[in-house]
């Protein structure tokens, strides 16, 4: 017998195998041990409810959803960059800002001053956010610290994140993200640090699920980034990158090269490099967020991404620099209005090829026998709905693990 049937509703599955939405109409779920036992039209359910379930419920004709996933967040940092906003609309660049001590490391000064109360206080407010947008699950990176105590700090506080609150955090070692004041000129000495420092003892705690670098001019070369993958690659972690945001540094091809679960922003990706995500099964997450912010002008090859079938995900990509978004549904507003996406593969950007970016895809991301039931429930007429809406929340209730765990309304 289910722990849990609910009834009167309509589903957004967002199955692979669906053009759509994988809707259904009158459908039902049935919950047991936190996962989906059952998921279909009511119609074809095989008993009667007070037969199937010790509980059961009713969503009033709401829609589901899986729970949504945000699989590209920096979301543990001290300070914010308000000033760097104010210079970018009197002209600076955001290159100009960064190699004026500004940017990534002026982060990385307030956070380091910061204690874990403030870092994990902060963290946990903005969190909130995402919890009442109907997020289940959230990647957080470290790469405010670049030192191994402080990027380890900001590693355990995203770990406590996740016991402390009803949502699934998947951490990432972001050491590679920018050149700290102390390394000056020494990048390779830098990446040296990373490598034999760092990320052994992120390994060694288990703090991280997966390892990130910014590959980029003003970053870190092709070269010394594969040098952190290789490293990562000895330690059993898998790969994620920044790539060919600002520049093509062939960031998609060195992605695909090493596997990666995703490839994340590719502004300036061409189509050799989409061709070898393809290959590699790496999704491409789209930042919105950082376009916007930004008022960057190359948009990603949305075109060429579809055209090779590469899995396409949506993030907020939260940071206090250059995208300071803490809405997952504004995300998808961003991504339809600015990258064209339609709603339908916006919602799935932040389901089903989320989860598949955060190496999750057999356990979240869709409505499935099988799957972890984490739901969120809207009070909308058509899953194209929360993609429409600029600013509005019309989540009524998050399901986790299929415990209720957020109400609303």
């Amino acid at each position: 017998m289910w722990d849990v049937l609910w009834l009167d509703a309509q589903l957004a599955t967002l199955r692979a195998d669906r053009d759509d939405c994988g809707e259904v109409r009158d459908g039902a779920i049935g919950i047991k041990d936190g996962r989906i036992a059952w998921v279909g039209p009511r119609s074809q359910l095989p008993g009667e409810p007070r037969t199937l379930a010790k509980e059961i419920h009713e969503a009033g004709g709401a829609w589901i959803t899986p729970g949504l996933i945000d699989c590209h967040t920096h979301l543990v940092y001290g300070g914010n960059r308000a000033r760097e906003f104010e210079l970018r609309l009197l002209g600076a660049s955001y290159e100009e800002i960064a190699r004026a001590g500004g940017g990534i490391v002026s982060t990385v000064r307030a956070t380091r001053e910061a204690s874990d109360h403030e870092l994990t206080a902060g963290a946990a407010r903005r969190l909130a956010q995402w919890l009442d947008e109907g997020v289940t699950v959230i990647e957080v990176k470290s790469g405010y610290g670049l030192d191994a105590a402080t990027e380890i700090r900001l590693l355990r506080i995203a770990r406590l994140l996740g016991s402390s609150a009803p949502v699934t955090v998947r951490t990432t070692f972001l050491g590679a993200h920018a050149l700290p004041p102390e390394f000056a000129g020494r990048a390779d000495a830098y990446v040296d640090c990373v490598c034999d420092e760092m990320l052994p003892a992120v390994a060694q705690d288990r703090l991280a699920d997966a390892v990130d670098a910014f590959c980029e001019k003003i970053a870190f070369s092709p070269e010394q980034t594969a040098r952190v993958f290789e490293a990562a690659r000895r330690l059993g972690l898998r790969v994620k990158l920044h790539a060919d945001q600002l520049s093509d540094c062939g960031g998609a091809q060195l992605a695909a090269g090493f596997g990666a679960l995703s490839a994340d922003h590719l502004e300036y990706s061409n189509e050799e490099g989409v061709a070898a995500l393809a290959a590699a099964g790496t999704v491409a997450v789209l930042l919105p967020g950082a376009f916007y912010f930004l008022r960057e002008k190359k948009l990603p090859p949305v075109e060429a991404l579809r055209r090779h079938r590469v899995p396409i995900a949506v993030a907020t990509d939260h940071n206090p620099g250059s995208s300071p978004l803490t809405s997952i549904l504004l995300t998808l507003n961003l991504s339809c209005t600015l990258f064209r996406l339609t709603p339908a593969e916006a919602l799935a950007g932040v389901t089903r090829n989320a989860a598949r970016a955060l190496g999750m895809h057999d356990t979240h991301g869709t409505l499935e026998a099988g799957k972890q039931a984490d739901l969120a429930f809207w009070r909308i007429e058509s899953p194209a709905e929360l993609g429409y809406a600029i600013g509005g929340n019309p989540c009524e209730r998050v399901v986790r693990a299929g415990e209720l765990v957020r109400a609303m309304r």
